[in-house]
């Protein structure tokens, strides 16, 4: 069997949620599976290669709103050439491209991971048009697997009969030792609070530095903002004329080895997002046993949390008052059971998702 895969900028090590997902989701796959994996060239950093996976690098444009169309048009055009068993498109965007793969007789697997037409960074016309394009991909694809449930429940029977629940999962932690990449950012362990994602605005980010100002903590304890910015160069502006001393600090992306510092030698963990489809970044804080507050959204509460690990979004207040609470109690991990979140057992689902759909 061959799949064909976009919708992704690429793996491995290259930012982004959807991007952390299909890396560990195609490297769990059954070996009698093979992948044509579409990457954004300008993305690629790697020549890392994996058994089952063949890696097709397209040049694409970077211009905000175009990137992703423009590359799923070249990814389907590709497919379509190359006539794949079936195409994986992860979300809806890239999901514009369902009715024309299905033109030509190509079964299509749609993973929707988030409602993107609810971020901020997008304008209303371009909020009109995700929601256009999730229409389609809806309507076309002929399975939908949702990383959220609440989400999918959002749907009609008819699109709910075609579509399952898949959560993301996470990898076993990192075992480090090491520190070297905190002390290039004056970090210590168990003095910082940590936080993880891209730097856009539905990352709440902002809200996150405002608050930890009004704690009790900005003196003793640092943050550190994980994470790289590529169009929301404004908002990054935004975030820097907050920062008041060098207690708060971004260390831009990180992966592997360095990432695992981050979280292991934390104190704390905070999601302060407005908007996630599930975020990736608090399972592998859990599998760090971190302590943890976040934003009181449906995708956090996917994980199951402790109803005092959540605070209502954008009250910095709470917020502050739920950092002081934490840090300055005494310190513990925790234990989290992240068997639901198995990368091989997730990879088994989809592939048997793949195997009906021929069948059928």
């Amino acid at each position: 069997m061959k799949i064909c895969v976009f919708g992704t900028r690429g793996f491995p090590n290259i930012q982004g949620g959807v991007e952390k997902h299909c890396e560990n989701l195609y490297t769990h796959m059954p070996n009698d599976i093979k992948f044509d994996v579409c990457r954004r060239k300008s993305y690629v950093t790697t020549n890392t290669t994996f058994p089952n996976i063949n890696f097709v690098d397209i040049s694409n444009t970077q211009k905000r709103g175009l990137e992703a169309a423009f590359h799923s048009l070249a990814s389907a055009f590709y497919a379509i050439k190359t006539k794949p068993d079936a195409v994986h498109i992860h979300n809806i965007g890239p999901g514009m491209t369902a009715p024309l793969l299905k033109l030509f007789g190509i079964k299509t697997v749609l993973t929707y991971h988030s409602a993107n037409y609810e971020h901020e960074k997008w304008n209303g016309p371009e909020k009109l048009i995700l929601r256009f394009c999730e229409h389609i991909a809806l309507k076309y694809s002929d399975r939908i697997i949702f990383v959220n449930k609440e989400q999918m429940g959002k749907y009609s029977a008819k699109i709910q009969a075609k579509s399952v629940y898949i959560p993301n999962g996470v990898n076993p932690p990192i075992n480090t030792n090491d520190t070297s990449f905190l002390k290039q950012f004056g970090l210590e362990k168990g003095k910082y609070i940590i936080s993880v994602g891209r730097i856009t605005p539905e990352k709440g980010f902002d809200k996150l530095i405002e608050a930890f100002y009004k704690s009790d903590i900005k003196n003793e304890y640092k943050l550190a903002i994980v994470g790289g910015v590529e169009f929301e160069n404004e908002y990054k502006k935004q975030l820097d004329d907050l920062i008041q001393d060098d207690k708060v600090v971004f260390t831009g992306y990180a992966c592997g080895e360095n990432l695992a510092e981050l979280y292991k030698n934390a104190r704390l963990y905070v999601l302060s997002s407005f908007n996630e489809g599930f975020p990736l970044v608090l399972l592998e804080a859990m599998s760090y046993n971190l302590d943890i507050i976040a934003s009181d959204i449906s995708a956090a509460r996917l994980v199951k949390l402790d109803d005092s690990d959540y605070y209502p979004p954008s009250d910095t207040n709470e917020l502050a008052k739920k950092i002081n609470q934490k840090v300055l109690s005494d310190f513990h991990n925790k234990k989290y059971d992240l068997s639901e979140y198995d990368w091989k057992k997730i990879a088994d689902k989809t592939a048997s998702i793949y195997k009906e759909m021929l069948h059928n």
